[in-house]
């Protein structure tokens, strides 16, 4: 009888038989969505990076800058992130200037998160940044593809968001 060994580096049978048509044929969007977003958020990650910034922590700033001082698990909420990583990127921001946390004066066990006035030029660098973003990924579209293509992204993004789904 002959042991199950694992491929070769260099090739060798495949351990699983997709069906005939590949498993990524089963969710051709699918695939098409996540290789988008991943490129999407590698290029917003240089941008970002640029200007100080880790990918992500640009959503935290914009909710502050239009929400002014909330509660740190409002702003989790609101960003939709792991509370541990919000509190990260917090820590990261309040080094940076960007941030201010301090007791909520109507409940003490509660934490309000407040943008600085030292990051209203960041602001005006991360929208910069942001312009640059939508231009690189809308390139090859002209006026009504863009508002076709946002629109059908919202319908998406309105599906995925029911509940029950996710």
């Amino acid at each position: 009888m002959k042991a199950d060994t694992a491929p070769s580096a260099t090739g060798g049978d495949p351990v699983c038989t997709p069906c005939a048509h590949g498993v990524a044929q089963a969710g051709p969007v699918s695939l098409a969505v996540s290789r988008v977003a991943r490129l999407h958020r590698a290029a917003a990650g240089k941008l970002l990076k640029g200007l100080g910034l880790y990918p992500g922590q640009e959503f935290v700033m914009m909710h502050l800058w239009e929400a002014g001082a909330v509660r740190q698990s409002e702003l989790i909420r609101a960003v939709d992130l792991d509370p541990s990583t919000v509190t990260k990127m917090l820590q990261r921001l309040e080094q940076a200037g960007h941030v201010r946390r301090r007791p909520d004066p109507a409940d003490r066990r509660a934490v309000l998160v407040e943008a600085t006035e030292a990051s209203c030029g960041l602001l005006a660098q991360v929208e910069g940044a942001w312009g640059q973003l939508e231009e690189r990924t809308l390139a090859g579209l002209d006026g009504s593809e863009r508002a076709e293509l946002t629109r059908l992204l919202g319908k998406v993004e309105v599906a995925l968001d029911l509940p029950g789904r996710g």
